[in-house]
């Protein structure tokens, strides 16, 4: 089975799909060759999440302060608990996956015989699993014929946590608890195990996760310095590394998110494609996502050279865009990172004919259980349903729904809207709406009150008393 297990992870991950639309066709990537080693530190000096961090420049100050934990300290000494934490698009995917690689070329966890990996958003789809067994013959059902995992010695790796549906549950779990699936990652701490997510899951977990004489906390930071200049000459064609050095530079917000893989990657394409750089792309976290998200639009949906500006004028593209960021909201707030085509297709109109304009948002998943489709990135979901948001619903909406406390920045983003930015192109999708400085004024009205008396809750005191234009 151990053998099985390895040809199974080599076959599996050593080329995967990477975040690079267009999807219709998966474009494959050798996990080992693409990876750039990360920056890695001891979590009980960080606590941090980049992205919320309106202090960026002493983030950034701090990261080149931390002293890294080279990954064969972490991994080659076979941790009995070891939890990951990090922003999305850090890189803690392809950092379990290079783990599972390497486990399967006998480099690390030598002496684990049995290593199983599970992703929280296809743990969603099977709520009624109540143990382990179960579990491992839904997930490894050519691997493993009923198998009794009670009765060998095994490593656990548990990612996207913050993705896990049932979190609260699993956080304040109790012999009530209707979601049988919570019993089967309780069981989990039975085993030696890797739980990796976002910075505020991981900070949830620990107050139930087991204490080990040998457990380990570590946060990815990212890309350092070394990092970020080693992506840039391997990943950039010649003539455009040093504007693409100059553009990071000169921007606080491109060069704090440079440190976060996607976003490098992402900034990297935009800036290399583009004949002239538009100086307010990069100015806000914001600015940032929009840039991201009609470079994708421009390159890999409708595929044309034409000023963005033309292309919004168009009132199919509005459509388009606007019915994109309505499938990431609904399935945002129920907390659906991943969905049937049953669920995509009460979105969309003769699905069939259709189902190819998703890609570059939307991907396409194959399966052994069938198929099932996600965003390209939780990040681009979150923007969407912030897009979707601020254009559809009403101020008291946006307020009173919690699941968009992740949203609520970029929504009050979406507000500071100069004329040669790209936000403007994406606030006007609904000619019903408006009132977007009443929206902003609103949030920061009851902020205000908020701090004035004391009376600030869990949402507004994380959400609001950070960046308010992030």
């Amino acid at each position: 089975m151990c053998t099985a297990l390895k040809n199974y992870y080599r076959e599996k991950y050593g080329k995967i799909n990477k975040v690079q639309p267009p999807l219709k066709v998966p474009a494959n990537v050798d996990l080992m060759d693409n990876f750039v080693d990360l920056c890695i530190v001891d979590a009980v000096n960080t606590q941090m999440d980049v992205v919320f961090n309106f202090k960026r420049k002493i983030f950034l100050e701090k990261q080149m302060n931390y002293t890294p934990i080279p990954y064969n300290e972490i991994f080659m000494k076979e941790k009995s608990v070891i939890l990951i934490s990090g922003v999305a698009g850090i890189g803690k995917t392809w950092l379990l996956r290079k783990c599972l690689l390497d486990w399967s070329n006998n480099l690390i966890w030598k002496n684990v015989k049995l290593v199983f990996y599970l992703e929280c958003r296809r743990l969603n789809q099977y709520p009624n699993i109540s143990n382990l067994n179960e579990l491992l013959n839904v997930f490894y059902k050519d691997i493993i014929n009923d198998f009794k995992i009670s009765n060998h010695p095994a490593l656990f790796i548990i990612d996207g946590l913050d993705e896990f549906k049932f979190l609260n549950e699993l956080i304040n779990c109790s012999s009530s608890c209707k979601y049988p699936i919570v019993n089967a990652l309780i069981e989990i701490q039975n085993y030696k195990y890797v739980v990796a997510g976002r910075v505020y899951a991981i900070d949830q977990y620990q107050s139930i996760s087991i204490e080990h004489s040998d457990k380990l906390n570590i946060q990815i930071m990212g890309f350092n310095q070394i990092g970020i200049h080693k992506y840039i000459e391997n990943k950039v064609r010649e003539e455009k590394k040093d504007v693409v050095k100059e553009t990071l530079n000169s921007s606080p917000i491109a060069k704090a998110m440079a440190s976060v893989p996607f976003y490098l990657c992402s900034m990297c394409k935009i800036i290399s494609n583009s004949k002239e750089i538009n100086k307010n792309s990069f100015l806000t976290m914001t600015n940032l996502n929009a840039s991201i998200f009609l470079y994708f639009f421009q390159n890999h949906i409708i595929k044309t050279k034409k000023l963005m500006n033309k292309i919004i004028e168009d009132d199919s593209n509005k459509k388009y865009i606007l019915n994109i960021c309505k499938i990431a909201y609904e399935l945002f707030v129920e907390n659906k990172v991943i969905f049937s085509e049953e669920e995509i297709q009460t979105f969309i109109i003769d699905f069939d004919n259709n189902e190819s304009n998703l890609f570059g948002f939307i991907e396409k998943i194959e399966t052994d259980e069938g198929c099932y489709y996600q965003f390209a990135h939780l990040t681009i979901m979150e923007f969407c349903a912030s897009v979707y948001a601020y254009n559809c619903l009403s101020i008291e909406e946006i307020i009173a729904n919690k699941k968009l406390e992740s949203c609520l920045s970029m929504i009050c983003g979406l507000t500071n809207k100069s004329q040669s930015s790209l936000l403007k192109l994406l606030v006007n999708l609904n000619p019903s709406k408006n009132g977007s400085e009443e929206l902003l004024y609103s949030i920061l009205g009851k902020f205000y009150y908020a701090i004035r008396y004391e009376k600030f809750t869990n949402f507004y005191l994380i959400s609001l008393k950070k960046n308010i234009f992030c």
